[in-house]
């Protein structure tokens, strides 16, 4: 009897330095990895744009006169801002943008001027490294063009 009980002390001094693992359920979920994944990100969408692009803003010119007169006789003058179309005697203001880059906008504006009120849809394209602006209208009533422009602080009509 001896001889038996020896070796079940052995196995029970075994199993307990295993600390019970042995008979863990082996099923169980494997340990999370030191790093977690990170999530792959949705591709942003490009809010549209809001304002007339900040390189076709300014004061242009159909001729040289039209930058520099100071008599308010500037007929050809263009100021154009953030959200308007500023000419001699009628205002546009930005009403909707169908396509915009940094040197060109498509957009409609609602106009007035001289007791009226009416809509255009215009582009403005700059050229020769943003010396040079053209204007295009289209809609009923639109004025054949197109409309050259130059930059007043460029001093330069083309």
């Amino acid at each position: 009897m001896r001889a038996l009980t020896l070796p079940l002390l052995a196995l029970a001094a075994l199993a307990a330095c295993d600390g019970g693992s042995q008979g863990a359920d082996e099923t169980a979920a494997p340990a999370e990895p030191a790093t977690a994944p990170t999530a792959t990100s949705e591709p942003t969408e490009i809010p549209a744009p809001t304002e007339i692009p900040v390189p076709i803003q300014g004061r242009w010119g159909m001729v040289p006169a039209d930058c520099t007169s100071i008599r308010g006789d500037a007929k050809g003058l263009l100021t154009i801002t953030a959200d308007k179309l500023e000419f001699y005697e009628s205002v546009g203001t930005l009403d909707t943008i169908m396509d915009a880059e940094p040197t060109l906008i498509r957009a409609a504006f609602d106009f007035e001027g001289e007791g009226m009120t009416w809509e255009r849809e215009i582009v403005l394209d700059l050229q020769d490294d943003g010396a040079t602006l053209i204007r295009r209208e289209y809609g009923q009533d639109a004025a054949p063009g197109p409309f050259r422009y130059a930059k007043c602080n460029q001093g330069r009509i083309r």
